[in-house]
């Protein structure tokens, strides 16, 4: 079997039979993959990200963790191996996200330490060569109606950005020769996609 002609993710219909505990446990019984949840509590099986990806990925988090340092912005940026429970019950991993410190504080240790009933206030996603392009514009718009501020989608692979935010329609920038404005999440602060890119 051609494993290089299989679309990610995929999705086991399990439906309901696992609670948010015991879907906890498998993914830590697991660790070594990548799991999501969608509302209806089917598992999604991620596929790892490729090396220029992960490097892009990891590029852009140091970037943007630098500026909030410098800056003092308070809250929390996580990666792509957090997951966040979904006021949908959804548990979504994004490849980058950032939470506020007012959002985090209200959340207890306990809740910390799982899959953080918290919709992010700015989530990134990088689509992967194997991504469905339409998966991952459905679940921005999941982030968007959960509570997000702001969320990037960054196609690599169409050369283009969908940028969504609250109250607006989605905006499609058809080139990665870009600066992305982190209004109004982070004033002031943009990203040269660019530079990135051909890095």
């Amino acid at each position: 079997m051609d494993t290089s002609l299989i679309t990610m993710p995929v999705t086991f219909k399990v439906g309901d039979i696992m609670s948010e505990d015991e879907f906890f446990r498998f993914c830590q019984m697991n660790d070594t993959l990548s799991f999501e949840r969608d509302k209806n509590g089917n598992i999604i099986f991620m596929s790892p990200t490729g090396s220029f990806t992960g490097k892009f990925n990891l590029r852009i988090a140091n970037i943007i963790f630098n500026w909030l340092d410098r800056n003092a912005v308070a809250g929390e940026l996580f990666d792509s191996s957090t997951g966040f429970t979904l006021p949908n019950s959804a548990v979504r991993s994004p490849d980058l996200s950032w939470v506020s410190k007012a959002k985090w504080d209200t959340l207890s240790e306990d809740e910390k330490e799982k899959f953080a009933p918290v919709c992010p206030d700015f989530i990134i996603e990088v689509r992967s060569k194997s991504d469905d392009l339409r998966y991952l514009q459905d679940k921005m718009q999941e982030y968007i109606n959960s509570g997000c501020q702001l969320a990037w989608l960054i196609d690599r692979f169409s050369q283009q950005v969908l940028i969504y935010s609250q109250g607006n329609e989605v905006q499609t920038i058809k080139s990665l020769d870009v600066q992305l404005s982190g209004d109004p999440v982070f004033p002031g602060f943009v990203l040269d996609l660019s530079a990135i890119e051909k890095s």
